[in-house]
């Protein structure tokens, strides 16, 4: 079957490769859609690990249940695509997101479970969720990036009228936004760089406004207008000026969420969060019940997750896609490939 794979620095290529073999531990699906995440990005922009296939947010059908006694072929499927021992204490207490395991043999970001990149895929069998008949596949691959927003929202602990601010607006920024709106936030507010990607948070009603990044007024303005400081702030970037603007933006007391991720280094003043005594969380993926409230959320239609969706696309326009989602110009935040075009 043919996959897209790293071949390079912000390079892929097409190639064959074997279809994934049925055993006793997994199950094997057929991919129906598969998003590209901003994890993916960073891959790819590194070019390593070569060869590697990724696509951890997908949706499809089942070809072999596997050890599933409960699925068969046919049946409509999503999946964490993490790989928790489930014998540590984190695992044990049900934080899967911090079990070393977790991320090692994670489908479509390790070299033995490749992704949806890809006409099929194998994922361990107790990670698989079925899916509704009423739930599209796109809502389906939507369901791994809306449960990152969530996790996020449930660590910054948002209260009714609290004054909410999103660092970045690509598709998990856009999710944590709406996600705090529907916590009750009487003000969500979004920076962004790309003016394109800040206008659509605003006209998707993810955020109720938007700035400029790239101003050296937003801030002034901002801390102007909270008066002092957002009750809760959300950095979905990953960089030092996202994470200091954070710093900065948040009010004394009040809570940062990091969840946008750098493979370089950062620098940063801790002294802002410690003069303001404030509370920083790191954000890492989610918790298996948040997993599942999200296909709940989204199947019963409370979460509009296919508004986000910009395009969907073939293997032969991954590439171009990549491009489009790094290019600082382009509205787009979420694109979905189709491996069976």
């Amino acid at each position: 079957m043919k996959a897209v794979a790293i071949k390079g620095i912000r390079e892929f290529e097409i190639k064959e490769v074997e279809e994934p073999i049925p055993n006793a531990q997994d199950v094997v699906i057929k991919v129906a859609k598969t998003g590209i995440c901003g994890s993916d990005i960073h891959y790819w922009e590194n070019g390593e690990p070569k060869g590697l296939i990724m696509g951890h947010e997908f949706s499809g059908t089942v070809i072999n249940p596997g050890p599933r006694q409960d699925l068969k072929e046919g049946d409509r499927v999503t999946a964490l695509p993490i790989s928790p021992c489930l014998e540590c204490t984190s695992c044990q207490t049900g934080n899967v997101q911090y079990c070393k395991d977790t991320w090692t043999h994670a489908v479509g970001l390790s070299m033995d479970y490749p992704g949806g990149l890809a006409p099929m895929l194998k994922v361990r069998g107790d990670m698989v969720y079925k899916i509704p008949d009423t739930m599209t596949f796109e809502e389906g691959a939507m369901v791994e990036p809306t449960a990152v927003g969530l996790h996020a929202i449930h660590l910054a602990d948002i209260k009714v009228g609290a004054k909410v601010l999103v660092i970045g607006g690509g598709i998990i920024g856009l999710v944590s936004a709406m996600f705090a709106k529907k916590e009750g936030a009487s003000l969500v507010a979004l920076t962004e760089t790309n003016p394109e990607r800040g206008k659509k948070s605003v006209s998707l009603q993810a955020a109720d406004e938007w700035y400029d990044a790239k101003l050296e007024s937003t801030v002034p303005t901002l801390l102007e207008k909270t008066e002092g400081g957002f009750d809760v702030v959300i950095e979905c970037v990953g960089n030092a000026p996202a994470v200091n603007s954070a710093l900065t933006l948040v009010k004394p007391g009040g809570t940062v969420v990091l969840v946008g991720v750098s493979t370089k280094d950062i620098s940063t003043y801790t002294v802002m969060a410690v003069m303001k005594e404030l509370k920083v969380f790191g954000a890492i993926g989610y918790i298996k019940e948040e997993f599942k409230t999200c296909i709940d959320l989204i199947a019963s239609k409370q979460v509009e997750a296919t508004k986000f969706i910009d395009d969907i696309v073939s293997l032969d326009q991954v590439q171009a896609s990549y491009e489009r989602l790094t290019s600082g110009t382009d509205s787009a935040v979420k694109i979905l490939v189709d491996p069976n075009r």
